[in-house]
């Protein structure tokens, strides 16, 4: 099946870090790759345990699809997380979770000069960061009768899927990773050929790779 729709988005091949220093304070940039909010609260908990003694960590993350959240961790309202938030944006990441820890260095920056201080920080981690183009894939699982299992390999060939799970113990059943923009499609013309047998249950979970 050609010119099948699909959606990709830009990640991080690894983890990156920076540092600088201005008048006096250390700052630390570190981008992580976060498959979730789960996965970046549970991050965001193990720096914090890591820079304990660090006036501030500051941060933030973007999530596919639509989900983000800063924090100033104490800063003067708007110097921080949003700053953080905005190199992001600059550099077009999603799945990242980007933090700056600060070490006061006794001198205060003035508002703004310390929002340019953490946009730096950011930036800089990112800008050294080694980026990726990754496809959207959602998972599916569809339940059909034995002698359906041939089809369903042709079918999911067509349509550019992977088969990443099958039972046959009782009722046989797949799981399948596929583009969500031809679920619609795909479901149809499993129906078509099984004569509408086949059932197909999406799941909400998502994989870039």
């Amino acid at each position: 099946m050609s010119n099948i729709p699909r959606t990709s988005i830009k990640v991080l091949s690894s983890y990156s870090e920076s540092k600088m220093k201005e008048k006096g304070s250390t700052f630390i940039g570190q981008a992580y790759i976060v498959e979730d909010e789960e996965t970046a609260l549970a991050k965001l908990a193990e720096v914090r345990k890591k820079y304990y003694d660090a006036t501030h960590n500051c941060f933030a993350y973007r999530i596919y699809k639509d989900k983000f959240k800063y924090s100033d961790d104490g800063e003067p309202n708007g110097t921080a997380g949003i700053r953080i938030y905005n190199a992001i944006e600059h550099f077009n990441l999603q799945n990242i979770l980007l933090i700056v820890t600060r070490y006061y260095g006794g001198v205060k920056l003035g508002v703004g000069p310390l929002g340019k201080a953490y946009y730096q920080s950011a930036f800089d981690s990112l800008q050294s960061a080694v980026t990726e183009e990754k496809t959207l894939y959602q998972k599916i699982r569809v339940s059909y009768d034995y002698s359906f299992v041939k089809s369903l390999h042709k079918v999911m060939g067509d349509f550019e899927g992977n088969i990443i799970n099958s039972s046959f113990d009782t009722a046989p059943f797949s799981e399948c990773l596929v583009f969500p923009e031809i679920i619609d499609k795909l479901e149809e013309t499993l129906k078509n050929l099984s004569s509408g047998k086949v059932k197909l249950e999406k799941s909400a979970y998502f994989l870039f790779k």
